[in-house]
């Protein structure tokens, strides 16, 4: 008993007026899901792939839809009984693309070697530096381990001139097989896709085709760098394979903390220890910044939290736009332990205070008592 065939609308998930842009995209959706190559050893993913093929070469023909449309399967028997028309599809490589690994399919067999060009592996340095020289920059030179072609060989892992053809893939670099009605291309496990084996290893790479080298690199490093900054040297990574162009280098910087100030993007914060004296009467203190000590005058009163702005003596921006501002925050410092005459002087000046510690300010006082009562 014969087996009725699917609609091949139903078979793509598509309505009877779908463009064929609709067509070409449902087909892609399809294939890339029940492929063979991702659903290994599955005979009923198999056999979707192969409905979804035949729908859309039926589909993908102005000629054959229009029979189907009018007459079924009935219409284009002749076209998909006795195998698929290679010929229509011209366009599955551009459907697919290069996803599977194969380029050529239902036959068309261009002899091409696999021997694409591959991009290098990008490389991570990581570079400590101290609070100073982040905030300054600075040239800074490291050594970098890193994959370089083998001199003798060239790359290929042979001695020169001892490459012979792969006997399994006949120096095409790929192995094909069919599946179902499908010719399947995939690199060949014995040459890797180079199409050629050596008969005799290169002794300075060992057949591998790179050396490892110590590259030395200078690395300008840009004022105002900060943690987990990174920057990006074009082409110092790993080399690329048959041709292909090498990889980067990334340097990751992590910077040191100061003992004094601390960072918030731009700007520097740093807290500055004044006495009794100082913060009542007012003073002018020398302030460290990074420039050097500066001097920062304090005003009579000055209450312990008070901050102050040295417009400018921040870090400066990386990109070269301005720099940021250093804040001084003061500290009050009461004394632990106090000499006789020192004491006699605080007693003096207690008695010259309002009683009771109360505050001067008899609003905030009237506030403060009523929340507690």
């Amino acid at each position: 008993m014969a087996v009725s065939k699917r609609d091949y609308y139903e078979v793509l998930g598509i309505g009877r007026g779908a463009s064929e842009q609709e067509l070409k995209s449902a087909y892609r959706q399809m294939a890339l899901k029940v492929h063979p190559d991702r659903n290994p050893d599955n005979r009923e993913a198999e056999e979707q792939f192969k409905e979804a093929a035949e729908a859309y070469s039926v589909l993908s023909d102005p000629r054959k839809r229009a029979a189907y449309d009018q007459f079924g399967h009935a219409g284009v028997q002749g076209a998909a009984s006795s195998g698929l028309d290679p010929n229509a599809f011209a366009d599955f490589s551009d459907i697919l693309g290069d996803f599977f690994g194969f380029g050529d399919l239902f036959g068309r067999q261009g002899g091409r070697r696999r021997t694409r060009a591959q991009r290098g592996d990008d490389l991570r340095y990581d570079l400590e530096l101290s609070f100073e020289d982040a905030v300054r920059g600075m040239s800074a030179e490291i050594q970098l381990p890193r994959q370089e072609v083998c001199h003798r060989c060239l790359g290929k892992g042979a001695e020169p001139g001892d490459l012979t053809t792969c006997s399994a893939c006949r120096g095409r670099g790929e192995s094909i097989y069919q599946q179902g009605f499908l010719s399947i291309r995939r690199t060949c496990p014995q040459c890797g896709g180079a199409g050629q084996v050596a008969r005799k290893a290169c002794p300075q790479c060992r057949g591998q085709g790179y050396t490892t080298a110590q590259e030395k690199l200078k690395v300008a490093i840009p004022a105002g760098v900060d943690n987990n900054s990174r920057m990006r040297l074009s082409g110092k990574g790993e080399p690329g394979m048959n041709g292909g162009p090498p990889g980067d280098l990334y340097v990751f910087i992590k910077v040191q903390e100061h003992p004094v100030f601390e960072r918030r993007e731009k700007d520097l914060h740093c807290a500055i220890p004044i006495n009794i004296a100082q913060a009542a009467l007012g003073a002018e203190i020398e302030v460290p910044t990074l420039d050097g000590a500066q001097s920062l005058k304090i005003p009579e009163g000055t209450q312990t939290g008070a901050t102050f702005k040295l417009r400018g003596q921040g870090v400066p921006d990386v990109s070269g736009h301005g720099r940021g501002d250093l804040y001084v925050h003061v500290e009050v410092r009461v004394p632990a332990k106090l000499t006789r005459e020192q004491r006699k002087l605080f007693e003096q000046l207690q008695e010259t205070l309002p009683a009771d510690n109360q505050p001067q300010d008899r609003g905030l006082f009237d506030k403060v008592k009523d929340y507690f009562m």
